[in-house]
Order: structure tokens, then C-alpha cells, then sequence
């Protein structure tokens, strides 16, 4: 059985800072679980190292609600020791003595806790790796940093949303998941100061653009502060922040994909992935990128 956690479900403790608390002190979290059977409620599972854990409810769309025997720095520092970096599942590593890349599972495991992060990264939180900033390194920062390129950080941790599949056959039935999202004050002053000057605001992925245009339509401007992504993002939107996106290429069927077609015409981004196809980039998470504006 495979748990991924994605927030704790004390609304308190979802909606502060936990992960710069050290770990929620709740026990009881939303997660994904892969497992030869659907979990049951009550069903009990156990993990090596002294992880426990109950089923105590689901929620919609596939998210488990279980009780976990650890919390707060025990249960992150359990994690941090014993846990695997998720990936996304078309990313394969053995569980066997070899991975995909011929290497052990322990060995693919320190590699990934290095790869699958982006040099932004500062906060635990998310669930998966925001693709767009894995083309950054700190080399290429301090370059574009000597070339007049300012940078400012902004956090909004992946979630559940980012996975969810358009089910629904008019998109605008399709509902999105809050993201959590924080904006340190200096880097909100820097962002808001560039958009008063008519610089142009580059966004480093979707996930910047939600946080940045969640913000903007919920506050008028950009500002420090926390809260709660709610913003879906379709064709029509009137873009507030953003005036330019790097992105990787995305999977069809989902509300990333529907983003960049709200943010460049359909038919544009469709001519742009058939010259993807075209040229064989790689998509997804370790793919190819592109530059919108």
C-alpha cells in the first residue's frame, strides 16, 4: 500500500503555517491510497518503522481520510527518514533491487529528494514538484540575475487539484481544489513595484500564475499574506498579474492544460504542441518547457 498525504484535516492546522510549525499536531489527514483493494472504513494498515494508520473516512474524488499514530515533528521527521518522494506515476522506479535507471531503490530515492525539487523550493508542503522550475538552476539564476532579471518567490503548495482529470464534458462544470499560497512582504513589494513600473511579470509555471491571479482578483493588487487558492483559470479570465509563462507541456484532460489556453488562444497552443509532437520533446514532469506572451 502506497499513502500519500496531502494536508492534515484539522481546518486550523490546514490553514496555518504547519510546516513551518514543525508538523500539525493533528493525527487525522486527507490522503491518496494505492492499494490492491479500495480502502474500507476501519480498515488498519502498518508500515515499517512504527507507522500506524486507520481508515477513518473518504471524501470526494478518491481522497481517504486516515488516522495516523504520529504527529508533528515525530510524524515529519518519520517521513523525512523512511518516506519516498512522490512522483508522478508515469515516472517508474522499481521496487525491486533496480529502479528504471538501473540504480536501488534507496540509491533512487536520495537522487529523486534532489532532482525532484526546484531550486525555489523552500517550504514543506507540496505534494508534487511545481515542472517549470526544474529548468532553473542557481547558475542560470545568478546569469539572469547579472543580465537586470529580478526574481520573486512566491509559494503556493501543489495539491490534489493539479492531478484531478476534466471529467465533466463542459469544462466550466469541472471544480478545482483550493491551494494553499504565501507571499513573503518583500517579494510582494518587489512583484507589485515591477507591475507599477510596466515591467513585464514572468511567471515560472501555472502555479505561479494561480497564486499570482488568485490573489490579484481576490485583494485588487499584490501583497504579503496567506490563504487559499480557489481561482480556476478558463479561457475568458482576464489576466491581472501575469504578462508572460514558461511552462512545461501538459496532459490533455486537465486544468493545467485548460490555463494556458486561457492564457494564449486554443489554436495557438494546439500548433505548438503538434510542433512538440512534431520535433518529439519530451513532455510532462522531466520534459521540454515553453515560453508564452
Amino acid at each position: 500500500m502506497d499513502l500519500l498525504l496531502l494536508q492534515p484535516c484539522d481546518a486550523e492546522a490546514a490553514a496555518s503555517s504547519w510546516w513551518e510549525a514543525k508538523g500539525s499536531k493533528s493525527r487525522e489527514w486527507d490522503c491518496l491510497i494505492q492499494s490492491s483493494r479500495r480502502p474500507k472504513q476501519g480498515q488498519a494498515f502498518a508500515f515499517s518503522h512504527g507507522l500506524e494508520g486507520r481508515v477513518t473516512g473518504d471524501s470526494e474524488e478518491g481522497v481517504w481520510r486516515v488516522r495516523l499514530n504520529m504527529e508533528g515533528k515525530d510524524l515529519l521527521a518519520h517521513l523525512e527518514s523512511h518516506g519516498l518522494v512522490p512522483l508522478p506515476p508515469y515516472i517508474r522506479r522499481g521496487r525491486t533491487d533496480a529502479g528504471s535507471e538501473g540504480v536501488s531503490e534507496v540509491e533512487g530515492a536520495s537522487q529523486d529528494r534532489d532532482r525532484y525539487q526546484t531550486v525555489f523550493a523552500r517550504k514543506l508542503g507540496s505534494v508534487a514538484a511545481p515542472t517549470a522550475g526544474l529548468h532553473f538552476t542557481e547558475p542560470l539564476l545568478r546569469s539572469l540575475e547579472a543580465s537586470g532579471i529580478s526574481f520573486g518567490r512566491v509559494t503556493l503548495h501543489v495539491g490534489q487539484a493539479t492531478f484531478l482529470p476534466i471529467r465533466a464534458g463542459d469544462i466550466r462544470k469541472h471544480r478545482i481544489r483550493p491551494e494553499r499560497y504565501c507571499v513573503e512582504e518583500e517579494d510582494a513589494e518587489k512583484i507589485q513595484k515591477a507591475k507599477q513600473e510596466g515591467r513585464r511579470l514572468v511567471a515560472v509555471g501555472t502555479t505561479a500564475v494561480r497564486c499570482l491571479e488568485s490573489m490579484a482578483s481576490e485583494r485588487g493588487r499584490i501583497e504579503a499574506g496567506d490563504g487559499w487558492a480557489h481561482l480556476y483559470i478558463l479561457p475568458g479570465h482576464r489576466f491581472q498579474a501575469v504578462d508572460a509563462l514558461i511552462t512545461n507541456f501538459h496532459l490533455p484532460g486537465t486544468s493545467l492544460l485548460v490555463l494556458v489556453c486561457a492564457f494564449a488562444e486554443r489554436e495557438y497552443v494546439l500548433r505548438a504542441y503538434e510542433e512538440a509532437i512534431r520535433n518529439e520533446y519530451r513532455f510532462f514532469s522531466y520534459g521540454d518547457c515553453m515560453l508564452i506572451q
